[in-house]
Parts: structure tokens; sequence; C-alpha cells
């Protein structure tokens, strides 16, 4: 089988920014419908909640957990490490029954009996305590801000390389880009076009484009599946050839790991499963996204939908990157893996270039939906949980949507101002704000759904001490890291004393910068849950029981009026 001179592979020039500009236009043709729909509802339910009409279909296809890293980081991880990833990527499947069958049916029941249409305001209504609702906004905004950040750049960086002269096109979210005009040039149309459209259509603009760009996302996947597995000489071949220029790691656990660091152990394995049935419904987008629901109806048509996506997205994906491994080995930059076999199948074929666009603005697509609904989140909680309740309650619906869409270009002018210098380490910033919304939101929502005696300090406690233990165990990490770097083989003073505290690496996980400290070899999402569930039940079991007409409100059928004699 001949290898492909990487350096040498092709750019696919003005298809990719042929592909890019019709998604663009598509959406903004979107929000301008969805605007056209807000006109005929009540502003603040119809612009953040679409008036808790979607049905099973835009449901299931909105609430996906795809975003620039589908396409990027873990494509990277399936090429690099092997067939292990896939008992990561497993828990995707589950997703929708902890979402949508244990929670979401829930929330959305609480939502409409409250009225209310962001989650703050919910757990504010449940528990009539304005400091939980107060505390909750404030972590969804900081838990937001970073991975938006981060999905800005990777925005303009796609935008950026699908220039005609910018180089070869790839998607790698922590690729050292040049930053010059052509970078801020993408990034203000990413920005201008993302918060133009979701400031047009509101909620409804990011649910249609994110309809849209699902679809198109799983006809690139499908068209590359096709392409890559003849090309691989089938499944069963590409794995045979992919172990032999790598090795038995490469379809064992803990996966193939040149560096000689186990890429997934036991323990790992097991937090993997949780961080994705836990991040993938308690993050706040996925939360209101739920309580937009039609009715239960929907949620159970919903959570076969959605996981007969994920199916369609992740399994192809994984046997897209194997067949990749036996077609182009030796790739310094795993990251590059879906666009160079993109360009490698359809070179030969009639309207490649063609194809390679759309399969190639697929990514974008995905980054495009995550962060239209990131916008209309946090502008979501500025207005209603902030400026609706501590600065201006009786504001009118002309201020509100002054504020509303005020707000919005805030939001927007944040994202583009914090890439002026982008940050480095995208990707694990993405993982710490998902894992982290996680680790604070998984025990509060599940305590408001089901357990009458909770509390609004357990709640409290809950979200705090989840939040805590996440990021005290990766400041942890980051701090070993630092003593690893600066005491070599034979570290002295204060680095000796914090190794000598902490321990060595243990060789566990990916080989990044910011890697967490594996307490017994677990990740820090798990320590963060357990924290969380100690907390809010402890705390809830020592203060004072809520009233019992709150308590009642939630979880007792109304009383029926006697019938007239």
């Amino acid at each position: 089988m001949p290898e492909v001179i990487l350096a040498d592979a092709p750019s696919p020039g003005l298809a990719v920014l042929g592909a890019l500009l019709v998604f663009i236009a598509a959406s903004v043709w979107l929000g301008t419908m969805a605007q056209r729909s807000l006109k005929k509802q009540r502003f603040l339910e119809g612009f953040f909640l679409g008036n808790r009409g979607l049905g099973a279909w835009t449901l299931a296809l909105t609430a996906t957990v795809q975003s620039g890293g589908t396409f990027m980081g873990f494509p990277a991880l399936v090429y690099s490490h092997g067939w292990v990833v896939t008992l990561w990527i497993g828990s995707y499947m589950v997703v929708p029954l902890t979402g949508f069958a244990i929670v979401g049916k829930r929330l959305a029941q609480i939502s409409r009996k409250t009225q209310t249409v962001t989650v703050p305001d919910m757990f504010r209504e449940r528990y009539a305590a304005p400091r939980v609702g107060l505390t909750a906004s404030l972590l969804i905004i900081i838990f937001l801000s970073f991975t938006m950040i981060a999905q800005f750049k990777a925005g303009a960086t796609i935008m950026k390389l699908s220039i005609p002269g910018s180089g070869a096109f790839v998607l790698s979210e922590d690729l050292p880009v040049e930053i010059d005009m052509k970078f801020y040039l993408g990034l203000a149309v990413f920005g201008v076009t993302v918060v133009g459209y979701t400031m047009i259509g509101g909620f409804l603009a990011s649910v249609w484009t994110d309809l849209f760009q699902s679809v198109m996302m799983a006809f690139g996947v499908m068209i590359l599946l096709c392409l890559a597995l003849p090309a691989a000489g089938g499944m069963e071949q590409a794995t045979v050839v992919a172990m032999e220029r790598t090795g038995p790691g490469y379809v064992f656990a803990p996966g193939y790991e040149p560096g000689g660091r186990d890429f997934l152990p036991i323990g790992l394995a097991i937090s993997m499963f949780f961080i994705w049935v836990y991040a993938g419904f308690a993050t706040p987008a996925s939360m209101i996204r739920v309580m937009a629901a039609q009715n239960t109806e929907v949620m159970r048509k919903s959570i076969c939908l959605l996981a007969c996506y994920n199916c369609l997205i992740y399994v192809p994906l994984i046997m897209i990157c194997i067949a990749a491994r036996a077609i182009l080995p030796d790739f310094n930059q795993p990251d590059e893996v879906i666009p160079r076999i993109a360009m490698h199948v359809t070179q030969d074929i009639p309207f490649g270039g063609l194809l390679t666009g759309l399969i190639l603005a697929a990514p974008f697509g995905a980054i495009m939906a995550s962060v239209s609904c990131f916008v209309l989140v946090i502008a979501s909680g500025l207005v209603q949980d902030i400026y609706l309740r501590f600065i201006n309650p009786k504001a009118t619906q002309d201020q509100i949507k002054f504020v509303t869409r005020a707000a919005m270009v805030l939001v927007g002018f944040v994202g583009i101002a914090a890439n002026i210098y982008p940050p480095k380490y995208l990707q694990a910033l993405v993982v710490i704000s998902g894992s982290a919304g996680a680790s604070a939101f998984v025990t509060p929502a599940l305590m408001a759904c089901y357990w009458r005696r909770s509390t609004a300090n357990g709640v409290m406690a809950a979200m705090l001490c989840g939040f805590g233990v996440y990021f005290g165990l990766y400041a942890t990490g980051w701090i070993q890291t630092w003593a690893l770097a600066v005491g070599g083989e034979t570290p002295t003073g204060l680095a000796a004393t914090i190794l000598g505290i902490l321990g060595p690496d243990r060789g566990i996980g990916l080989a990044s910068a910011v890697r967490p400290y594996y307490l017994l070899s677990v990740d820090p999402v798990l320590w963060g849950l357990a924290a969380s569930a100690v907390a809010g039940v402890g705390v809830s079991l020592i203060t004072t029981p809520p009233p019992a007409s709150l308590v009642s409100r939630f979880f007792d059928a109304p009383e029926k009026a006697p019938s007239p004699a």
C-alpha cells in the first residue's frame, strides 16, 4: 500500500470556502425564518425557549452533543490509540437514556409548571431561593464562557484555512495557528454570523440551524465512510494493517501509546463512561433544550432518535479513523486525520472537490451550532437571571428586547476580544468546561427532580462542592506537572516537596500539559460528582426541611375541585 506524503497533501481551496459560505447563508436564512415565527409569541418564552414547541426530531437532533471536538479531538484519539476509544465513546449511546428518560422529562415538567425559561430560574422557583438561582447563573456563565471562547478560535481557524493560499486545511483545536489578518477576518466573519443569526431568531434560530447542521454532519460522515472503508480493504484488513504498524495495543486496552503511558486503564475507562453520560445532559445548554420539549411523548420518541443518531455519527467515525491509520500512517498531527483522509479518498473521483467541501464543512457547522447555543444560554442568564431579577424587575417588553440583543452583542464581543490573543489548549478547555458542569449540576438536577427533602442550602452545597473538588484536582495536577517540569530527574527544593506529597506522574491518560491529578487513578469528574452528592444530601438533612406547600407544588397532583351537587 503506497504511503502518502503528508506535506504534499492537496489543499481543498475554493471547495471548502464555497461550502462554508453555503452554511453561513443557510444559517442566516433560517434565523430570518425563525424571527417571523417569533412575532406571534410572547418575547421571553419565544426567544429563549421557542415557546416550548420542540418536536421529537427537532429535540433529538438539536440536543446532540456534537461540537468541533467531534471532528477534531475525538478522531485524533481513535487514530492515535485505536479501538480502545470505543469504550470511551460507548457512553454516548447511553446519554439519551440518562438525559431524556431520567432527568429530562421531570425538568420539562417543572419548567412548564413554574413557567421558567432558564435553568437558574427553574432552580430559583423550585427552592424559592434567589441565591440558588444567582449561584447557578454565575457558574453557568463561567463554564460556558470557557467553551465558547475555545469554539470561537476553532471557527476562526477553519475560516482562515479555507481561504485559498492559506496552506493545507487542518482542524486541530490546539494547532499553533499563525495569527494574521486572515485569522482576524475569519474571527470577525464567524462571530458576526453566529451572533447575528442567533440575535435575529433567538432559540428557534439556534435550533433550526442546529437541525440543519446535524443532518449535514450525518451526510458527511456517511459519504466519508463509504469512500474510506473500501480504500482500506475493509474493516478487518484495516485493523490488521494498523496493528502491524503499531502493535497489539491498537486493538486491546489500555490502547496503543508510543510514549509508554497507559491511555485508558480500567479506572479511566469507567471515569470516561460517566463523563459523557452526565456531561451530555447536565450541561445547561442541554437542559435548556429538554425544557423546550412539547410533552412527555415527544421526549420518549427523542430517546430512540438520538440514540440512533449518535450511532450514525460515532460508530462510522471510529471505523473511518481505523481505516485512516492503515491508509495514511505516521501522522505527527493526528487532529488532521479527517481532512486528510477526506482529501485523499476524493481526489480521483468526479466532483471530488465538492464532496471534500461538504465533508469538511460538517465540523464548521458543528462549531456554529455549539456557539449559537452558548451565546443564547449566556445571554438568557444575563437578562432573565440578573437584569430582570436584580436590576429592573418591572422592565417593559421593549426594554427586555433591547437588553437581550445588547447582551448577545456583548457575549459575541467577549468571544472575539478573547481571541485577539487566542488561548492555547482549546480541547482541554472544552473537556474541563463540560466535566465541571457535570460535577456541579448533576446532583442538583436530580435533587430538584426527585427528592422532596432537598433544601436550598443542600443544592447550593452540591453545586459549590462539585465545582470546587473538580477544579481543585485540576489545580493539583497543574502544580504536579510544574514540579515535574522544573525538578527534572533529581528535584530539589519546592519541586521535591510537591512531588514528595503528590508522588510521580502516574503515567495514565493523555500526555497533556494540562492533565489533572488522578487521585486513585480516577478522573476528577467522579470525585466531583461524589463530593457534590455527599454535600447535597448531607447539608439537606441537617438544614430545615422546605415548606410542605412548596414541596407539594412540585410532587403532588393538584386536588380536583368538588363536583357540583
